[in-house]
């Protein structure tokens, strides 16, 4: 009963709004040739908002023969009249709006000061951000960035970007966003992109600013000044330190006449000589975007998603940092619990899955493979789904190619005496030994060398996830 009361009621309001009868406000929308006289009543509008409310209290509206006049060029009719309807009539329908015309009702409304409708207007974009974010993202950002009222939604579709970055980077008007948001977008930690992709991107939107082709060697003395003063603001915000060397090599060095020199020389030292760290005060590592902490010294965040696509037999790069389905949990460190295989046996023994990482003396290449069993018991088990990996470089995961299993029956080694054995590949008593012949081999070639010595070696228990 009440909802049909309810509906009486609105459509009575309709009916006053539609008529203007006893009106005593006249507002002149838009402007030529777009400009519509609406007849509207004070009384109404005080009681919905409050920019109207201050007007008609405050004594600041212009009065024309008993009428209040109100002057809105920057409100079209069309947003006008969307407006009064829910002024009058508490109905409003978002849905056939397109993305242009929602944000110039989201404005128009911040300014009368309609604060239910503000809150709405946000909610439904936020509901159907999936459709927004991929056709109108550049727009969306730099409206809702100028309006202090507009900060969840802007907080909501910045968090949204930074987890599906490329929707903004692959956007045919991302060099048309604004100075300022590019800048808060790189100094987040939870920017879920490459950091060479990031970088690309960046320069990309530098040379469209100045209008500069991007080929460094046919720059002019002008060219660089300006895309070096264009850049300067956004260089402290690009983690340098976390690009792979060959990406450094051909897609930073390149463009050293526009990267401050101290900052090349740190980046040669740290890329050429053995063991120099990072001077992360100049450009600090991005945080890991894993859903819980990685306790490691020889593998970084960036490790994660390649091994979780491993182990769900997908392309290396069909997980990301976000949407790893795994947990690493650290079960064994030889530099903290030993490197005696009886150690070994007493931090990894029935606990299900495992991976684990060795380095290779004397280099920065990291070895290892994937248990789906355990490691107790005695001689060979039997699994389709377990594999070898090498990474000749290890802070390059690009040099970083799996094995899996051929001969299923002899897929992991276990014995009181060996540590991480699987198919041609033992560690008795910690000699390593891989045996790298053709007939009858367990895991096909991936260039881990016959003998080696491990300098340190990690386990972790693999868990997965829940939703």
């Amino acid at each position: 009963m009440s909802t049909k009361f309810f509906e009486g009621l609105s459509n009575d309001y309709e009916k006053l709004f539609e008529t203007g009868i006893g009106y005593d406000v006249i507002i002149y929308a838009g402007e030529e040739p777009n400009i519509k006289e609406f007849h509207i009543h004070s009384n109404i509008l005080c009681i919905r908002s409050q920019y109207f409310r201050s007007a008609f209290s405050n004594e600041w509206v212009e009065k024309k023969d008993g009428k209040f006049i109100f002057k809105k060029p920057n409100i079209t009719p069309q947003i006008f009249n969307i407006i009064f309807r829910f002024i009058y009539c508490g109905i409003i329908e978002l849905k056939n709006l397109q993305i242009p015309n929602l944000l110039k009702l989201l404005i128009a409304v911040d300014e009368l000061n309609i604060n239910s409708l503000i809150s709405h207007i946000q909610e439904f974009l936020i509901e159907h951000q999936t459709e927004f974010l991929h056709q109108n993202q550049i727009e969306i950002l730099n409206t809702v960035y100028k309006y202090d009222s507009f900060v969840d939604l802007y907080n909501f579709y910045l968090e949204k970007i930074c987890e599906e970055p490329k929707i903004l980077f692959e956007s045919d008007k991302f060099i048309n966003l604004r100075a300022p948001l590019l800048e808060l977008l790189l100094k987040r930690d939870d920017l879920n992109i490459d950091e060479i992709e990031i970088w690309e991107n960046l320069l990309k939107w530098c040379l469209a600013q100045q209008n500069v082709k991007n080929d460094p060697s046919k720059w002019s003395k002008e060219d660089i000044i300006k895309v070096e003063m264009e850049l300067n603001r956004f260089i402290p915000l690009i983690r340098f330190y976390d690009i792979e060397p060959v990406d450094f090599f051909y897609k930073v060095y390149c463009y050293k006449v526009i990267i401050p020199q101290d900052i090349i020389h740190d980046l040669l030292e740290f890329h050429i000589v053995p063991n120099v760290k990072s001077k992360t005060n100049l450009s600090p590592l991005r945080k890991p975007n894993l859903k819980y902490q990685l306790d490691s010294t020889l593998i970084e965040s960036k490790h994660i998603p390649l091994f979780s696509s491993w182990i769900d037999k997908k392309d290396s790069s069909y997980y990301n940092r976000k949407n790893i389905p795994y947990e690493f949990k650290l079960l064994y460190c030889t530099c903290q619990d030993g490197i005696d295989t009886s150690s070994f046996h007493k931090n990894c023994d029935n606990k299900g899955a495992t991976i684990w990482v060795a380095r290779i003396k004397d280099s920065t290449q990291l070895i290892g493979g994937y248990n789906p069993l355990d490691w107790n018991g005695n001689g060979y088990k039997t699994s389709a789904d377990s594999f070898l990996f090498n990474i000749t470089d290890g802070k390059n995961i690009s040099t970083a190619k799996a094995s899996y299993i051929d001969k299923k029956n002899c897929a992991i080694y276990c014995h009181i005496n060996y540590g991480p054995s699987m198919g041609n590949l033992l560690c008795c008593d910690n000699n390593w030994h891989y045996d790298n012949f053709d007939n009858g081999n367990r895991y096909p070639k991936i260039g881990i060398p016959t003998n080696f010595e491990v300098e340190d070696y990690e386990v972790f228990q693999v868990i997965k996830m829940q939703n």
